[in-house]
């Protein structure tokens, strides 16, 4: 639909009176039709909430007026980006805002600060794709990352694969320009154990810093005690010794606190060189009890993968489908190494492989995440490895004393 226009399936009733309102407020691309609702009324959760209006802004001065219409009628306002989430979080009754129509560019990168200024409908491939020239990527890679904005990444705080190397998306967050839902807009970052608020949200800094100083003990007890726990408000990033960041604070919160209007992101540098192996183990809870003795080789991905999976694909699709190299066991720990040279990305020192295996490894420029391709070998654990381990994990045995089957290693395809 041209900008400017109004969708003639809104109608003279309620939802025409609100695509009027937001119209005279500046915005320009608002549509109501039946069609347009109910593609907004999905995202990739099981939920389904079919909007009221669906609104395209093209600069921050348009979700500024949306969200000044929405306010004074009481009218919900979700905020959308690729809408990939699973728990329904880009789905409201009111006004949604999809951002990545427009505002999704990368505004700049700066690459002796290693950061990344975004609009929220940037998607994170592209923002990646901005770092690489300088050697840079964006850490975060959900499965998504193709199509899943960086908006709603900050939204949820979305980990992916390689969150054991480069961290959650809080974890990636510098500062962010936000506006409340009473049209407080102000900057949120690190503010420092010991700074005062100013600025037009010093009262509503004020607030926090009562809030959490009254709660000192409970949240360093309870909040922030394993680095996957993101659901809830992260206040643990509030706290003095935290460096009290209302940047990572805001990072998972849904929308619900403030809605975003750009950010700025930490990139991290992209590895040279990147190695997958394949692990295979009876079942997956003997590979889970493998995770703690592979965590020493500093693996940038580790990802686990049940044969139940596998079974489907053989069933539907036949034994073809199936890699031939994939080594026996229901289960199976796919864990990637990286470095700036083809030794550094192989952990061959210090008990790794975690068998007497022969392995085979290759080596290209990395760009990209690895996939796992090419020519390799089938590797088997040694017949004259110990009957009994002398530590749990991988290290020669699993916990029960059986063998890793050990399967392949190999390094991602050219990019």
């Amino acid at each position: 639909m041209a900008a400017g226009t109004v969708d003639q399936g809104a109608g003279d009733g309620p939802i025409g009176a609100l695509v009027g309102e937001l119209r005279r407020a500046g915005v320009g691309q608002v549509e109501a039709g039946t069609r347009r609702r109910a593609e907004y009324g999905a995202d990739a959760s099981n939920y389904r909430v079919v909007p009221r209006v669906v609104v395209f802004p093209r600069e921050e001065a348009e979700v500024l007026a949306a969200l000044e219409v929405c306010r004074r009628g009481g009218v919900p306002l979700t905020a959308r980006g690729a809408g990939t989430s699973i728990a329904g979080n880009a789905v409201g009754e009111g006004v949604v805002l999809d951002f990545s129509r427009h505002m999704n560019r990368v505004l700049g990168v700066d690459p002796q600060a290693r950061t990344a200024q975004v609009q929220p409908g940037a998607v994170l491939d592209a923002i990646t794709a901005a770092g690489a020239p300088y050697g840079l990527r964006f850490g975060p890679d959900p499965s998504t990352h193709a199509r899943a904005t960086i908006g709603g990444s900050l939204g949820n705080n979305a980990c992916g694969a390689r969150a054991l190397a480069y961290g959650r998306t809080a974890d990636n967050a510098v500062e962010l320009e936000v506006v409340t839902g009473s049209g407080v807009r102000f900057t949120a970052r690190r503010r420092g154990g010991t700074a005062r608020a100013a600025g037009p949200e010093r009262e509503l800094l004020a607030g926090l810093d009562t809030l959490v100083g009254g709660r000192l003990a409970l949240i360093r007890t309870e909040f922030g005690r394993f680095t996957r726990q993101v659901s809830g408000y992260s206040l643990e990033h509030l706290l003095p010794e935290n460096g009290a960041d209302l940047a990572k604070f805001l990072v998972g919160t849904e929308g619900t606190l403030a809605l975003l209007l750009r950010a700025t992101v930490r990139l991290v540098e992209a590895p040279r060189h990147t190695a997958m192996a394949v692990l295979g183990y009876p079942d997956m809870a003997e590979a889970a009890d493998a995770v703690p003795a592979l965590l020493p080789h500093r693996p940038v991905a580790l990802e686990g993968m049940s044969s139940q999976l596998v079974d489907v694909l053989r069933t539907r699709r036949g034994q073809g489908a199936v890699p031939a190299g994939l080594p026996r066991g229901g289960g199976w720990i796919f864990a990637e190494t990286a470095g700036d040279s083809a030794a550094e990305r192989s952990p061959r020192p210090t008990g790794w492989p975690p068998t007497r295996a022969a392995w085979t490894r290759r080596s290209s420029p990395a760009r990209r995440p690895a996939r796992c391709g090419g020519s390799v070998r089938t590797a088997r654990a040694s017949a004259a490895a110990p009957r009994r381990a002398t530590r749990p994990g991988p290290a020669g045995r699993t916990p029960r004393c059986r063998p890793a089957s050990w399967a392949r290693t190999c390094a991602n395809s050219p990019p």
